[in-house]
């Protein structure tokens, strides 16, 4: 037998295409390789956003950057380990872009 729903509980928003700079590839290269982060939580937090179900929960502290960064967005992976992303806008379509991982003092100084 099934279950009727209310039509708004079987509506979901498209999956947002994604992307990533050269600048991410090769800190994911690196990253992997040093041993010293956890990369399937990093891969979650992208699956996350490429789902686009809902905004990030409140422990990946996910906020907008400031400054030369203006246009982006930053989330914790764990402690100082960090996902810096933008939102593109194209038309109906939005596009999340990949920017850089690593820590703080990799990224900002």
């Amino acid at each position: 037998m099934t279950s009727k729903k209310a039509p708004g509980s079987k509506r979901a928003a498209l999956p947002r295409s994604s992307d990533r700079t050269k600048a991410f590839a090769k800190d994911w290269t690196r990253l992997s390789h040093s041993g010293r982060y956890d990369m399937r939580r990093l891969k979650e937090a992208m699956l996350l956003l490429i789902a686009n179900d809902a905004s990030l929960g409140a422990e990946w502290l996910d906020h907008a950057l400031l400054g030369e960064w203006a246009d982006h967005r930053e989330c914790h992976v764990g402690g100082d380990f960090l996902l810096i992303y933008r939102l593109e806008q194209s038309g109906a379509d939005e596009q999340i872009v990949f920017v850089r991982a690593g820590t703080h003092a990799e990224l900002f100084d």
